[in-house]
């Protein structure tokens, strides 16, 4: 278009720094001709309006670094510099207060300056590692921009990062550590067992399970997902390793030393999976919209049309750890069809005409979770635990256990385990 701003190549600014060798200068062009080819063909694209949430002197800087984006021979270094005090800033928004009070436009802000800084980065021939890690950061903690840009960034980036070692040369393991808690395979009494099918109709699901809400193990209705034959633990590296997630830190989400962080999946694979410490956990995140690639290799389980809402309504979770992981007993205000992939889970099961011999907290925090801790109860204090009726199996990889909404479920990995939860209506 006549008079409009184009995006700056990575050739036209060196940023103060020393010339790159041909290899490289090409390698960086070619990147930055495949990320510009993401982004608005002017600047005014960007869309950056963010209403009355947002201060003008944020907006201004916003505006600042855009610019500079869309104009020739500026300095990246400036512009990456704006992009960090954008970051700064808007982070400290994300975190003042409960998380559903943040404003959205906060979030959109913040998405913006992980694009922001992805975009200098990556034209100043920066490390791409580092620019996969920020556009994380935005897809976790932002909102969506330019039709999800970040997600569509990092497909373009993921070519370009380093190649993961060899197996055979990969660098010492951590020390072995030793895994506290039950770790045998817990017997099921007959009578307890959860009933399992093999693929029945939606009629006969629908009449005998679904209404009534009675748990069930469906066999055989996921065995063609590629996920099935696929998934392993070199897989996930090959696909993921370079991707940042939130790891849940401790034995469960009730103690008082529980926390979150965030690190790639590389290191959370060495340092709890490899290293079998139960006391990490990437729990019930939505990795699968984070990482397309995974996605392509699993489905939604058939009986969801069975539901009042659309399928972009289904909430889909991963849950991925060592042996010896546990969610405490709880319960979840949807319908849950609880997919095992790789290894195997101990999960009891409680009807919610038995929650007052489950002793729920009083809080409203944790008003959903039992206090009492189901594989060694305190009988002492929570006497009438030891009345409460319950269901039990082990779900084996390639089963999926129906969990009717409200219903009390415990779940203890027995070995390294990946899980997909869908929650539906």
């Amino acid at each position: 278009m006549p008079g409009s701003k184009g995006l700056s190549s990575p050739t036209q600014d060196s940023g103060g720094q020393s010339p790159t060798p041909p290899d490289t200068a090409l390698a960086a062009h070619t990147l930055w001709a495949d990320l510009r080819a993401l982004l608005p063909s002017t600047r005014e694209g960007l869309l950056l309006d963010f209403g009355e949430a947002v201060e003008s002197s944020v907006l201004l800087l916003l505006q600042q670094a855009a610019d500079l984006l869309y104009e020739e021979g500026t300095d990246s270094a400036t512009c990456l510099g704006l992009a960090e005090i954008i970051l700064d800033y808007s982070w400290e928004k994300l975190n003042i207060g409960t998380w559903r009070d943040v404003d959205k436009a906060w979030r959109r802000v913040y998405a913006y300056g992980c694009l922001f800084k992805v975009l200098c980065v990556c034209r100043a021939g920066g490390a791409v590692p580092e620019a996969v890690r920020t556009c994380d950061l935005g897809l976790l903690m932002g909102a969506s921009i330019l039709d999800n840009v970040l997600a569509k960034v990092i497909g373009v980036l993921r070519p370009h990062l380093p190649k993961r070692p060899a197996a055979g040369d990969a660098k010492e393991p951590l020390p072995k550590r030793t895994r506290t808690g039950p770790a045998e395979v817990p017997a099921i009494k007959t009578p307890e067992r959860v009933l399992r099918l093999h693929c029945p109709s939606l009629e006969h699901f629908r009449d005998n399970f679904l209404l009534p809400q009675k748990p069930v193990i469906l066999e055989e209705v996921v065995d063609h997902w590629p996920c099935m034959k696929k998934w392993s633990i070199e897989y996930i590296h090959q696909v993921a390793g370079s991707r940042t997630v939130p790891v849940e830190v401790g034995s469960r989400y009730t103690d008082e030393e529980w926390s979150q962080t965030l690190m790639s999946v590389d290191d959370f694979i060495s340092h709890y999976i490899e290293n079998q410490d139960h006391t990490g956990y990437l729990a019930q995140h939505q990795l699968f919209e984070q990482i397309p690639e995974l996605k392509q290799d699993i489905g939604i389980p058939d009986y969801c049309c069975l539901g009042k809402g659309e399928e972009d309504d289904i909430t889909v979770n991963a849950w991925f750890g060592p042996a010896g992981t546990v969610s405490p007993l709880h319960q979840d205000p949807q319908q849950n069809f609880l997919v095992q992939v790789m290894g195997r889970k101990y999960v009891r099961l409680y009807s919610p005409a038995e929650t007052e011999k489950l002793y729920p907290h009083e809080g409203h925090l944790l008003h959903n979770t039992s206090q009492v801790d189901v594989e060694e109860p305190d009988l002492v204090r929570f006497p009438r635990f030891e009345t409460a009726a319950f269901q039990a199996c082990i779900l084996n990889p390639g089963q999926v256990l129906f969990i009717p909404v409200q219903y009390w479920h415990y779940v203890r990995a027995l070995d390294t385990s990946f899980s997909i939860s869908f929650w539906w209506s």
